[in-house]
């Protein structure tokens, strides 16, 4: 008798029906006018990013991709966090995100990603209209 073995991927579903693997990052020391670019270790199937900077005056940018490539600023593609725990939720397949400081001070976040066994290497570059145009 023969078994196929489904490897993960992309596009095999079993790779997102799985509860995916903890990992958490942050950092509280993003400059004004700095950008963070946070690198997960295999695709991510879902990503949470919370301000915790305790003042509660610096608002910070998530993205997927950098705000020096393309038309990151300018055409709105990104989520504005304005204050002390507030947060965002995406339900999207990535292998990396951006966090940028455009409050006046030191601002502070927290990372949660839930991973799944994708090499982070399969996964595309994400850009295009919603994301870079």
């Amino acid at each position: 008798m023969t078994f196929n073995h489904m490897k993960p991927g992309l596009f095999n579903v079993g790779s997102y029906q799985v509860s995916g693997a903890p990992w958490i990052t942050g950092s509280n020391t993003i400059a004004a006018g700095t950008e963070d670019h946070i690198v997960f270790p295999r695709t991510a199937k879902a990503v949470t990013v919370i301000n915790t900077d305790a003042a509660g005056s610096d608002d910070l940018r998530v993205h997927f991709n950098s705000t020096s490539s393309g038309n990151v600023v300018g055409g709105l593609h990104f989520v504005q966090l304005n204050s002390a725990t507030d947060s965002i939720a995406f339900n999207v397949k990535c292998k990396e995100i951006f966090v940028s400081n455009v409050g006046p001070g030191v601002g502070a976040y927290t990372v949660i990603a839930e991973l799944t066994s994708i090499p982070s290497d399969q996964m595309f570059e994400l850009t295009g209209s919603g994301l870079t145009q």
